[in-house]
């Protein structure tokens, strides 16, 4: 992983698979997937405010490492 280009690559999916995991969080939390979280023995809220903090996170540094300009040298 020397290479700076790998990396961000690396960087780019491993963002872009949270987003969609954290996407799938916060749609069973909103109802539109058939998921009984009730019996988990985690308040609903809980699992609302984690999905939407690592939904947030994880598309933050998606668009950071998508936007950044490539480092040549």
């Amino acid at each position: 992983m020397d290479n700076p280009q790998t990396k961000r690559t690396v960087l780019i999916i491993a963002s872009a698979v949270d987003a969609v995991l954290s996407g799938i969080v916060l749609l069973i939390y909103f109802g539109l997937l058939p998921v009984d979280i009730s019996s988990w023995g985690i308040p609903r809220w809980v699992i609302g405010v984690v999905g939407g903090i690592w939904f947030v996170i994880s598309i933050a540094v998606l668009a950071y490492f998508l936007t950044k300009s490539d480092v040549s040298g």
